[in-house]
């Protein structure tokens, strides 16, 4: 996935309140959330193709071996998504001059990282 450092701005601000932001077309996109988006739409299919395996009685390890293939593109996708947050909206945060939203995104990420860790 290309760098969310060498595209355009990204949408930088706190979370409304049921947490869906952002352009609702695809043309409104950067090349990187466009990329997200695609995995996204593969990932959706990869899990109906298991929903479809566990209906037909596919044998079970076949079943699992499918979800940690899901499990990983989702981590792949996660990392992205973190990689343009660290490079876009919390760089903009640190270097900004509202403290505030400096130490938001500050307890965002520590708050991301604790519940990665569980």
């Amino acid at each position: 996935m290309q760098d969310a450092r060498t595209e355009g701005p990204v949408s930088c601000h706190a979370p409304a309140g049921d947490g869906v932001e952002g352009p609702a077309d695809d043309a409104a996109l950067t090349d990187t959330d466009r990329r997200i988006v695609a995995r996204l739409r593969s990932i959706e299919g990869h899990v109906r193709g298991i929903e479809r395996m566990v209906r037909d009685g596919t044998y079970c390890m076949d079943v699992v071996h499918q979800i940690l293939a899901v499990q990983r593109a989702l981590q792949k996708v996660n990392t992205a998504v973190l990689d343009r947050h660290l490079h876009a909206c919390a760089t903009a945060a640190i270097r900004g001059d509202d403290p505030d939203e400096r130490e938001r995104v500050l307890h965002e990420l520590v708050d991301v990282f604790a519940k990665a860790g569980r």
